[in-house]
């Protein structure tokens, strides 16, 4: 009788392992999802948008608890700093500290089922993530779309 009710046991978690594991793959994709948000508001160059998304990115990352700590801390400083301000070119050198604090975690974590992809843009040093590997550069959004290149991409 104890057999059968630890293989039953077993074979219950077995079978909720899949769904725990997509759980914790939700509240990453909801950051991951949030970041880009981010990056493709400072693309069209909408501080606003920009502004709104961040605050929402610092919501998700405060009560995400899938997340490493550490990785988490330093997402919610440098997203704070992107919400604080509604000013573009600060939102974008923000952004680059931002960018540099997920593509750790992406590295460390698998954030999506999808590529991720880290491009740099060499006239200011910085990389960002998207998802698509188009160039669509956040630093300087109309003025300079497709300087940049794609640099590594994470599987």
């Amino acid at each position: 009788m104890k057999n059968i009710i630890l293989l039953l046991t077993i074979a219950t978690l077995i079978l909720l392992q899949p769904a725990m594991a997509q759980q914790s793959a939700s509240g990453t994709s909801k950051a991951l999802a949030g970041y880009y948000d981010i990056k493709d508001a400072l693309v069209s160059g909408n501080a606003a948008l920009a502004h709104s998304k961040a605050t929402e990115l610092v919501e998700i990352l405060t009560t995400d608890s899938s997340l490493p700590e550490i990785s988490r801390i330093a997402l919610i400083k440098d997203a704070a700093s992107l919400a604080n301000t509604q000013d573009i070119k600060k939102q974008r050198a923000y952004f680059s500290d931002l960018s540099e604090s997920i593509f750790k975690l992406a590295k460390g974590q698998k954030l999506s089922p999808q590529p991720i992809y880290k491009a740099y843009c060499p006239m200011v040093k910085a990389s960002w993530l998207s998802k698509s590997s188009a160039i669509k550069n956040p630093y300087y959004g109309s003025a300079m779309l497709t300087c940049g290149s794609v640099v590594e991409t994470i599987k």
